[in-house]
């Protein structure tokens, strides 16, 4: 015998098919301006920095760190969750509230959980353009992923499932604001669907402090958190992608059972990061702050390749991305041609599911400075 055994082989991991685009925009004197992936590049707030200066406090760092998340961390998401999105009192609790090791751990083991809760279905749907997660951890758990098309908004639509695939489904997954082009779903229709079926609806929601058409929205503002798990996570509302901090809530039959699942799996945040995402939640400021910067952004760099390139550009719904139709169609042209002229890495919108193919995804998310050294080297 010889080599590897005949089964399964990882896909090429999306962002590693742009090296030809990285070389050719590193090109350029002050090198390439990467918008190719939503890492954040802001400060993060003093508090949570504060926290982690003193990682030790309340014993964070000698002992084992609770897996669901410890009590000031999980009263702290309570209240955030009630304060954000107006729910009513006690509606989430402490005891619907779990931590996680970042949410693309959680996408992408949730899957296999929730197939060994119903083992009768097998299928994940999402949404037919989005971050490839979802599918990739159906896929991962050996399910069936089936991608649920969007209208001409971006956002889910739900009649375009097909009967035997509701019949089958174990879970749906919805992201609002949406990665990659923004669209705001109706969630309180979304988990009415899912009801009707008895399909648990997985919402995202981890762009939610960067709505810009109306306040921030969830599936958890109802008024029931029957059948519905939000997700939500520190690294985009606290430019603390690094400290690898999310949460799910809702229904507490749900919450308890993937809680319990991961404490066997040992999936525990770090007892230092738990008390900085504590601290990074009781400060709203810094979250306004990086409003103003990416709406100020987004409007800037939307300018710049309408003037620059000649693209129709438009601002999103929510989120911090611009999704760019690309002339003919022809997105890795688009992203070649924004490497060439600017030094602009972008991700083409095949990375997101083949209904992306025609679209270019730009992060904007790089600082203001660095926005302006795209608009020179634009002539704009």
């Amino acid at each position: 015998m010889s080599g590897a055994p005949a089964g399964w082989v990882p896909p090429a991991y999306p962002y590693d098919r742009l090296e030809g685009l990285r070389e050719v925009a590193a090109r350029f004197e002050g090198g390439a301006v990467d918008l190719s992936i939503g890492t954040p590049t802001d400060p993060p707030p003093p508090a949570a920095v504060e926290a982690l200066g003193d990682p030790d406090r309340a014993g964070a760092l000698r002992g084992y760190p609770t897996s669901l998340g410890s009590a000031p961390l999980r009263r702290a998401i309570a209240t955030w969750l009630t304060d954000t999105f107006g729910l009513a009192a006690g509606l989430v609790g402490p005891a619907a509230v779990a931590a996680c090791v970042g949410t693309k751990e959680f996408v992408a083991t949730t899957p296999a959980w929730m197939a060994k809760r119903d083992p009768g279905r097998d299928t994940v749907l999402y949404p037919a353009v989005s971050y490839p997660t979802y599918a990739m951890g159906a896929e991962l758990a050996g399910l069936r992923a089936v991608p649920v098309p969007l209208d001409a908004h971006w956002r889910l639509d739900l009649t375009a499932v097909a009967d035997s695939d509701a019949e089958r489904a174990l879970l749906l997954w919805s992201n609002t604001p949406g990665n990659p082009a923004g669209g705001l779903d109706d969630l309180q229709a979304v988990a009415a669907w899912g009801r009707h079926r008895g399909i648990p609806v997985f919402s995202d929601e981890c762009y939610c402090e960067f709505t810009w058409d109306g306040p921030p929205r969830s599936v958890l503002a109802g008024g029931s958190v029957e059948g519905v798990v939000a997700l939500h996570s520190l690294s985009k509302r606290s430019n603390l992608a690094g400290l690898r901090v999310g949460w799910y809530s809702g229904d507490p039959e749900i919450v308890g059972y993937l809680g319990e699942v991961r404490k066997h799996a040992g999936l525990m945040v770090p007892g230092p990061a738990q008390a900085a995402a504590a601290a990074a939640l009781t400060d709203r400021a810094h979250v306004d702050e990086q409003r103003q910067r990416y709406r100020s952004r987004l409007e800037r760099l939307a300018e710049v390749l309408r003037a620059g390139m000649g693209l129709e550009v438009g601002l999103p719904a929510g989120g911090f991305y611009l999704w760019v139709a690309a002339p003919d169609g022809d997105a890795w042209a688009l992203s070649a041609a924004l490497a060439d002229r600017a030094g602009v890495i972008a991700s083409p919108g095949e990375f997101y599911g083949p209904a992306g193919g025609g679209h270019v995804r730009l992060a904007v998310v790089a600082p203001s400075e660095r926005i302006e050294v795209v608009a020179r080297r634009l002539g704009v």
